[in-house]
């Protein structure tokens, strides 16, 4: 069944939401944590997830949808070299979102997305 699947909108049109989303889980992938509010970080950890999963395969179709999501080859050679060993015993859960509490202008729930 597919009840509840969908994604959270953010507030944002498709295209601006795919853009936040990418470059939060390009920082994530750059600097191993990103400080974002806890539905970013559920939304980012799902894209994550994914692209760590296909990493995973190390294919050129792994690689072709990982470099259409992150647009850096660099990045995503670097991904390619370092994810496969990194996550080789684990099946999935490659993230941990922790929570930080409420954000001092507007109390929107913070939380710290990291790399396991």
């Amino acid at each position: 069944m597919r009840h509840r699947k969908g994604n959270a909108k953010l507030s944002r049109p498709t295209d601006q939401r795919l853009a936040l989303l990418r470059s939060i889980v390009r920082a994530l992938f750059l600097n191993g944590r990103v400080k974002v509010t806890l539905t970013r970080a559920k939304e980012a950890r799902r894209m994550a997830e994914r692209l760590i999963t296909a990493a995973k395969k190390n294919d050129l179709n792994a690689r072709r949808k990982v470099e259409k999501v992150l647009a850096e080859r660099q990045l995503v050679t670097t991904i390619f070299k370092t994810i496969p060993e990194r996550y080789e015993g684990r099946p999935g859960g490659y993230t941990r979102i922790i929570k930080l509490g409420a954000r001092r202008g507007d109390a929107a729930p913070l939380a710290l997305l990291e790399l396991i």
